[in-house]
């Protein structure tokens, strides 16, 4: 048996609960006694019996020196990193303790624009300034693709003060940028390179898929273990090497981020997790990729739908892809993906990762099987004899808008005064409040930037087409928030 076997924090958190100890802490739900009964049953008795919190047997989270410790050691040792910091406050929190060890207010941070608007929310807390590389637009599919390599290098030669680079490996769409070239020319200039790696923890494990963060020599990288990996929804690791980040500093952020009623069920979940990818995940990723492109070759056969696979690589920006992620354009269809997401729901109960305008998103994983497949397969099939285009009509026109200036930093235009006006009036206007399409939540407008009427016409067309687009205090869209200008004296 090899290390990666053990589960030293599961197994110890269970022998605890064996015990039956009297509990005179909390939570005061108390193994699930004090809990409504329907709940109790629902959920199970050996789930309540280990939702316990950093007593002196089972570690502290804050401060690990025992079971946590040794847990967060072998998934260090898994992922090839020098430390790994389990997160129960999920990617999102992992993604902020990221950028606020490397970066103070006034710092630069190099950033894509697709990112998550998470890394959004650490650039206000932080008092950073993004400096923002044009992703690559796909103007078939209308998504954005990795940054290149080329940008990355104007990007530094530009800026060579910036206290980190932030790369997002794999996109959402499964896609990946040459990630090891970036890393060599980021530390070139003694950047560190952050990677937001929340759909790719898989991809560690397996050669056929894209290299992993820590493989490519990033400093830090942001890992969403629940995403893809078999631990339990909000858990996720911040794997990190030593040299351009402090490991303490890191350990002191994340600490000042995370709730001190640390959840063991989901930092077990992290524990059995990482045994399984460590010891049964090049297998069982084996089979899963096997699944996807079974899926992907009969969904191509399809009159109306493709599935993208391998043909898309090859450019600056689509250096390596994930086959698991299945990119399905309905594009030739006369149905847009949110209502193609919708029928699914409807009418097989299929529910999609996300849908856009052109495409719905679906994610193979560990847990998929060759029966789920052919019900996907089967409920394309069906939609597409039905929703087929009119000859007559003419090809979608694919685009996203171009990326607004940035007039004041988001921490400084989130502070500012600010009015309320008409959504309608707003262009010209500097935006104090977030817009984006979540899922992905990639934003169209962050604060600090100058409303244009291309990004007004881009969430029109967005919320007319029943996406979820969010942010704004007004649900509604008739209003914005707006950075407040004053009149002059006279």
């Amino acid at each position: 048996m090899s290390r990666q076997d053990i589960t030293p924090l599961f197994t110890g958190v269970k022998k605890h609960a064996e015990q039956n100890p009297i509990q005179f802490h909390i939570p005061g739900h108390k193994k699930g006694t004090g809990m409504d009964p329907e709940f109790r049953y629902f959920i199970g008795e050996n789930a309540l019996s280990i939702d316990l919190i950093n007593i002196a047997p089972l570690d502290d989270l804050h401060h690990p020196h025992g079971i946590i410790k040794e847990a967060q050691e072998l998934a260090a040792e898994a992922f090839g990193a020098d430390y790994t910091f389990f997160s129960v406050q999920g990617t999102s929190g992992a993604i902020m303790t990221m950028i606020m060890s490397v970066c103070g207010p006034g710092d630069k941070i190099i950033v894509p624009r697709n990112v998550h608007k998470s890394i959004m929310s650490a650039i206000i807390f932080s008092g950073a300034t993004p400096i923002f590389i044009h992703p690559e637009i796909d103007p078939d599919l209308g998504i954005s693709h990795g940054i290149t390599l080329d940008s990355v290098e104007r990007a530094l030669e530009s800026h060579p003060d910036a206290k980190g680079l932030l790369v997002i490996n794999p996109t959402y769409f499964g896609i990946s940028a040459n990630l090891e070239a970036i890393v060599e020319v980021a530390h070139s200039y003694c950047i560190p390179v952050l990677v937001d790696e929340a759909h790719g923890v898989h991809i560690h494990f397996h050669d056929k898929l894209p290299l992993s963060a820590m493989q490519a020599g990033a400093d830090m990288a942001a890992t969403s273990v629940h995403k893809l990996g078999g631990s339990m929804t909000q858990s996720s690791v911040l794997n990190v090497k030593e040299g351009l980040v402090s490991p303490k500093r890191v350990q002191s952020i994340i600490s000042m981020l995370t709730t001190t009623s640390t959840s063991y069920l989901l930092l077990s979940s992290l524990d059995v997790a990482r045994k399984r990818l460590a010891t049964d995940g090049e297998a069982l990723i084996d089979h899963t990729i096997k699944l996807a492109q079974q899926t992907r070759a009969h969904l191509n056969e399809i009159p109306g739908i493709r599935c993208v696979g391998s043909e898309i690589l090859g450019t600056k920006a689509t250096y390596d892809m994930d086959p698991t992620k299945l990119i399905i354009s309905i594009k030739e269809l006369s149905m847009n993906g949110y209502e193609v997401e919708n029928w699914l729901r409807e009418h097989y109960k299929i529910e999609v990762e996300l849908s856009d305008l052109y495409n719905i998103l679906c994610i193979v994983s560990l847990g998929d099987t060759e029966e789920k497949m052919e019900i996907l397969v089967q409920a394309l099939s069906e939609l597409a004899k039905a929703h087929q285009r009119s000859e007559s009509l003419e090809p979608k026109a694919v685009y996203v808008p171009n990326i607004p200036t940035l007039a004041l930093s988001p921490r400084d235009a989130f502070y500012a005064e600010t009015e309320v006006i008409r959504f309608d009036e707003s262009a010209g206007r500097i935006i104090a409040e977030f817009i984006m399409v979540y899922p992905p939540g990639i934003p169209i407008l962050i604060p600090g930037e100058i409303i244009s009427q291309e990004n007004l016409a881009y969430i029109k067309e967005n919320l007319q087409a029943g996406l979820p687009v969010q942010g704004p205090e007004d649900a509604t869209f008739n209003t914005l928030r707006v950075i407040k200008e004053h009149q002059a004296i006279k």
